[in-house]
């Protein structure tokens, strides 16, 4: 291959065979109406790649779409792709792009900021008001989604991937990164106290990260046994509270919990909706709750300091439910942080006298900016050092519990990815569509 004018090899462009080419493409067209259509795929642009995509982690938004077609307040308007958890292999490079070959393995960013504006120079790109995400439906048109064999993306947002991390781990990326950027925005001092409100996959990862940034305890509460198992047993976090599951959320509202960053839950038995209760009588439940989770943790490695100084340093939030909130901010010390991380009830109502007089920080975040390169390098220092090291991060491909081969396949995947556990009774966690 001759080197261009800067002295750097020349790129690999389309191969013939790939030009003017159609791929499937798994396609939504309305709640539960996900199609296997073809479409054509341009040769990619200036600055861009194309990839072969070989791996998509179903999130909780995808799901949401899936089902209603719609996420929170944003409503599909148009057929859309779904999936954003994504890796893959580099098959052709436009113009403009140096630094990545064929063949290249990658991970993909897929939300593509505008780049010119003050929010993206001060290296805050995922508040860009301009920014385009894949698989969401707040761009007219839609940014596509992943699951698709083939997608032209910026190399910029392409970040290559040594060869120990695996198609599936590196997917996991993206969620990771969710769990990266809540933790620095949290800065707990090393020896801090953190709790995760949630053990979905964001939240077992926000509780990975926890333990990586120093925390010397991290409990992780949810309603699903199996999840708060899994964390412990592999490592997430060093504390686990089951949080029961009454008749009704009467005596407890803690049954709302949805155990995953989106909200999607499948609780067990009938139960009274949260709004049918009075607002103290959430705040009395969410206060009792919060006491429960730090008493019981605190017998064997203690979460209270002193009677004047109950409760954690950080709390992260990751359901998005408004009565997990009041827990966070029952459970966390005065002077301390609630990270909300999870997004579910887009409109709460809070007990901010709580965080008011004890001043406790209440921190958002969205998405994640500048952490691919930083959970790459966690992935592979987990395999360069041993066990004397520190902590190390788990290996993430454990989290993947359930696999469907081929794009004709995921719909079963979404339908699936939807509940806790599968026909077999296990423990669904994160499910993937590989290629």
């Amino acid at each position: 291959m001759a080197p261009s004018a800067t002295g750097e090899p020349a790129p690999m462009h389309l191969p013939a065979a790939l030009k003017a080419s159609t791929i499937n493409a798994s396609v939504l067209h309305g709640p539960r109406d996900l199609r296997l259509e073809r479409r054509c795929i341009e040769d990619p642009g200036t600055g861009e790649l194309q990839i072969a995509v070989k791996t998509t982690g179903i999130c909780g938004s995808d799901v949401s779409y899936y089902k209603k077609f719609a996420n929170g307040d944003l409503c599909a308007c148009m057929p859309l792709s779904l999936g954003h958890e994504s890796s893959g292999v580099v098959v052709a490079i436009g113009p403009q792009v140096t630094g990545f070959n064929i063949g290249d393995r990658v991970a993909l960013e897929v939300g593509i900021p505008c780049g010119q504006c003050g929010i993206c120079r001060r290296g805050r790109y995922n508040l860009c008001k301009r920014m385009r995400f894949r698989s969401s439906a707040k761009s007219v048109p839609h940014f596509q989604g992943t699951l698709q064999e083939r997608i032209n993306h910026p190399a910029v947002w392409c970040h290559k991937l040594p060869d120990n991390i695996s198609f599936d781990t590196a997917a996991l990326l993206e969620p990771l990164s969710v769990a990266i950027h809540a933790v620095n925005r949290a800065s707990p001092t090393p020896g801090s106290t953190a709790l995760v409100l949630g053990a979905g996959a964001v939240g077992l990862l926000t509780a990975a990260m926890a333990r990586q940034a120093g925390c010397s305890t991290v409990t992780i509460a949810d309603v699903d046994q199996g999840r708060v198992d899994f964390a412990i047993a592999k490592g997430f976090a060093t504390h686990g509270y089951v949080v029961p599951r009454p008749l009704h959320t009467s005596s407890s509202c803690a049954s709302i919990y949805s155990g995953s960053s989106s909200g999607v839950s499948t609780p067990d038995g009938v139960m009274t909706p949260a709004s049918t209760l009075s607002f103290q009588s959430q705040l009395d439940s969410a206060k009792s709750l919060a006491a429960e989770m730090l008493a019981l943790t605190s017998s064997s490695n203690p979460l209270l300091v002193d009677d004047e100084d109950d409760g954690v340093d950080v709390t992260f939030e990751c359901t998005g439910k408004e009565v997990c909130m009041h827990t966070s901010l029952y459970a966390t010390r005065s002077g301390g942080k609630v990270i909300m991380v999870g997004m579910g009830t887009p409109i709460q109502t809070l007990p901010m006298s709580v965080a008011h007089l004890r001043e406790i920080d209440i921190l958002g975040i969205f998405r994640y900016a500048n952490t691919y390169s930083t959970g790459i390098r966690l992935l592979c220092a987990r395999d360069r050092l041993g066990r004397g090291a520190g902590y190390i991060l788990p290996d993430l491909d454990q989290m993947v519990t359930h696999r469907f081969k081929g794009l004709e396949n995921a719909k079963g995947a979404f339908e699936l990815a939807s509940r806790t556990i599968d026909d077999d009774g296990n423990l669904v966690l994160k499910v993937v569509i590989e290629a």
